[in-house]
């Protein structure tokens, strides 16, 4: 949340700021199609549900997940739907996410210093998002947009298909992914190109988790991606 008021609460800032100036790159809305790439950076999460039972079944006093910063990179394709505030966007992404859950078991022999452990879930996902973009009227060198769309996900680091290591058990999530996704951004225009800073958020629609009845995946009933997507975008 602390992304999205820090980032509404900067538009504002930007609009006041504007005054009458030559428009650099003034052909650019007339053009159907614009190619560029992303650069940029995640901080990715599950959203965990755990079982109801899980202290009584398990001696699960605490399960805690932990956003974990990742990188990403993707290549731009931007289409105008017959007016330059209505465009399709698509971003092949390579991105790397990881994301952290952190147990705490009652400990039998000694009810004080209880058991902790930390599973750690790595991504290297290739990521297809398809958004609607929304955008303003220029306003001199500067616009802004909104986004609504979803993306699938393919993770190539998923461990679905590996043999469970039973001394030292992981947890395991699903190769595929579909996400729905919304976002904001800001555009300036440069005389040869235009630089956007964009916001998106992202969340799974189904339960990604492989219960494969191992000691951390044991007090688990779901697991769904969230990604918060902060991302520097340049078009010609």
């Amino acid at each position: 949340m602390k992304y999205w008021l820090f980032f509404f609460s900067f538009l504002p800032l930007v609009f006041l700021a504007q005054k009458q100036k030559p428009l650099n790159y003034s052909k650019f809305d007339e053009k159907f199609i614009h190619f560029g790439f992303m650069l940029g950076f995640n901080k990715a999460d599950f959203v965990v549900e755990q079982k109801l039972n899980a202290y009584q079944d398990f001696r699960l006093l605490s399960l805690q997940n932990k956003p974990t910063s990742g990188a990403q990179v993707g290549i731009v394709t931007t289409m105008k739907l017959g007016t330059p505030i209505l465009r399709l966007r698509f971003i092949p992404t390579l991105s790397f996410q990881e994301r952290v859950l952190n147990y705490t078991f009652e400990n039998s022999s000694d009810f004080f210093n209880p058991i902790i452990l930390e599973e750690r879930v790595g991504s290297t996902c290739l990521d297809f998002p398809l958004m609607l973009q929304f955008r303003t009227l220029r306003l001199n060198n500067f616009a802004s947009y909104l986004l609504v769309g979803g993306q699938y996900t393919r993770d190539l680091q998923s461990q679905e298909d590996a043999a469970q290591d039973l001394l030292d058990p992981f947890i395991k999530i699903k190769k595929d992914d579909f996400q729905g996704q919304i976002g904001a951004g800001i555009e300036f225009f440069a005389p040869y190109f235009k630089f956007g800073i964009e916001l998106k958020y992202s969340r799974g629609f189904n339960n990604s988790f492989i219960q494969d009845n191992t000691e951390p995946s044991r007090p688990i009933n779901s697991l769904r991606n969230e990604v918060v997507w902060i991302s520097f975008i340049f078009e010609g």
